[in-house]
């Protein structure tokens, strides 16, 4: 195991001890608001660790090899764990569910937790939004299950058509025509409209644009929709360079070029995608622009890792273990307090102060940030 992985697995897990309940609870009324004003609206919920990939900006191989140490699996939440929590965010406003990883249909029986999170509602009554990304490897074999037990729809991980190209990027050999017939029976099976996630990073992939641009404008339509996300500072593995950052304003002229394209209002407030429709109705694309432009300012996710922490930004560098109230034996109104108190101290703006700072080009002082694979991208 190389010094490395061990730097990994000890900022990964080092476990404080929980932080003590607050004297004061904050009420569940749906309207939880941190420092800068922002709700809590989206949880995502890693479901475990581990993935079948090795992409080099999530998990590269040379750091997660077959030395490297997983967590183990009393240490994750159980089912009835994560229902329980997601049952008390969802009292604090959350509407919108995504399950991640790692990849999370590697999970045992996830059929199980979506059933689970499928009886859940919000505030209002509502069924919660239920979404999950993967990257699509175990996708054609599980879509009509994961449909039958409740899950609305998917985001598939996929960063390039051409087959060399994708099996270079995910590091295991492994073919784009699976991935592809795993998209093809989530949109068989109802889990629509799908998004198909292409990370950007310029020298590798940069040429797959318009080869995945046109491919599902012409054979999904309004069924997919393709979304371009800038090459990230996540975590302290990926050996990231701003020089290796496609600026989306870039893809956005690549494809207007040859595919014209026209403005759209965002879908929500706090979404991360800025929305292009193709002139002719052919569909639509989203770029994701954290590098360039910071959307921090209307950020309402959170993010609960494998085993129990809170983490209020991607980029954070530490979580707050809830683990320990669940198993400890706090009250619903104890937990629901200190996720209030939690948020309530939240002034996480990463992206923002990057941008004001200037952009780094990799490699910089300062706490280690948690890696996308442990929380999810």
């Amino acid at each position: 195991m190389t010094e490395t992985s061990i730097l990994l697995a000890d900022i990964g897990r080092a476990r404080p001890a929980a932080t003590p309940l607050q004297d004061v609870h904050v009420p569940a009324d749906g309207q939880l608001l941190d420092r800068l004003a922002r709700p809590l609206t989206d949880l995502r919920i890693s479901v475990t660790d581990r993935c079948n990939f090795r992409c080099s900006y999530c998990m590269p191989k040379e750091v997660f090899d077959k030395d490297y140490k997983y967590l183990p699996h009393a240490s994750l939440l159980s089912f009835e764990e994560i229902t329980r929590l997601a049952r008390l965010f969802a009292a604090h406003g959350v509407r919108k569910i995504r399950l991640t990883g790692g990849e999370p249909l590697l999970r045992k029986n996830i059929e199980a937790l979506i059933e689970q999170l499928a009886a859940l509602r919000t505030v209002d009554g509502l069924p919660l939004d239920l979404t999950l990304t993967t990257n699509g490897s175990l996708l054609a074999r599980k879509a009509k299950a994961l449909k039958a037990a409740g899950l609305q729809r998917v985001t598939v991980s996929l960063d390039g058509l051409d087959d060399a190209v994708f099996r270079g990027m995910n590091d295991v050999d492994f073919p784009v025509t699976d991935v592809l017939a795993g998209i093809e029976a989530a949109r068989d099976a109802g889990l629509g409209p799908i998004k198909i996630n292409m990370v950007v990073k310029r020298g590798t992939n940069d040429q797959e644009i318009l080869p995945m641009a046109r491919h599902f404008r012409d054979h999904y339509g309004g069924a997919a929709i393709l979304r371009f996300i800038e090459y990230m500072d996540v975590g302290a593995t990926n050996g990231w360079r701003m020089n290796e950052v496609l600026p989306s304003a870039d893809v956005v002229q690549r494809i207007g070029a040859e595919l014209p394209l026209v403005p759209l209002e965002a879908s929500a407030p706090g979404e991360t995608a800025q929305r292009w429709a193709y002139a002719d109705g052919g569909g639509e694309i989203g770029v994701i622009s954290s590098v360039t432009q910071a959307f921090c300012h209307d950020c309402s996710r959170a993010r609960l890792s494998t085993e129990g922490r809170l983490y209020l930004c991607l980029f954070a560098s530490q979580g707050h273990d809830l683990r320990p109230l669940l198993r400890d034996g706090a009250s619903d109104a104890d937990i629901l307090s200190r996720i209030g108190h939690i948020w309530h101290g939240r002034a996480d703006r990463y992206s923002e102060l990057r941008a004001l700072r200037g952009p780094d080009t990799g490699g910089e002082a300062g706490p280690r940030r948690v890696e996308m694979s442990y929380i999810g991208g």
